[in-house]
């Protein structure tokens, strides 16, 4: 037992550590627009901390869907997967909905208001980390929801969001913080 405890402890050092250099902060011209409209919709640091480390520009202007298709799209500033949205996002009106109309989670990408009601929709729906877990890893995430790459990533989101929070003006400027986290 005790055995056990020193390895999960050594193992989380360890993790910390290999990470302190692949992290930081740089200036992203017109960043400070898009916090603004994020918590202008109704959304917190930790929405502003998602969707930085989702995207630089903190934008939708990636390839559609993130480049996939059917439950496991990912639409909106935080990039949501359908699968999620059609169970969750009740505001948007994507509950009920089917695998194949994924593409109607393309809303999201246009309406702000309905991503961050989204985001909040589905995280109220799974819990804190379950709501972790599928954001990164879709159905597979939700079923094994405490896998070291999932809580690295949910540790790198929270590492932002304490950036963030640290300073005021980082809500409204155009400092955007990364942490080297690898896409799926």
């Amino acid at each position: 037992m005790q055995l056990s405890s020193l390895l999960t402890v050594i193992s989380l050092v360890s993790a910390s550590l290999a990470a302190t250099g692949d992290r930081g902060s740089y200036t992203v011209s017109g960043l400070g627009t898009r916090k603004q409209a994020i918590l202008n919709a109704g959304g917190n640091t930790l929405d502003l901390a998602i969707a930085m480390l989702e995207d630089e520009d903190m934008s939708t202007d990636y390839k559609y869907g993130d480049g996939k298709t059917l439950d496991a799209a990912n639409f909106g500033l935080f990039k949501v997967n359908w699968g999620m949205l059609r169970v969750c996002a009740k505001r948007a009106g994507f509950v009920g909905q089917s695998e194949s109309q994924w593409e109607n989670g393309a809303k999201l990408n246009s309406d702000i208001y309905a991503d961050v009601a989204s985001r909040w929709d589905c995280q109220e729906y799974y819990g804190y980390d379950k709501w972790f877990a599928g954001h990164r890893n879709g159905a597979t995430g939700l079923s094994n929801p405490n896998t070291e790459d999932i809580r690295f990533y949910r540790e790198s989101v929270e590492w932002i969001q304490a950036q963030i929070d640290s300073k005021s003006t980082y809500k409204t400027d155009d400092t955007r913080f990364w942490v080297d986290v690898n896409p799926i």
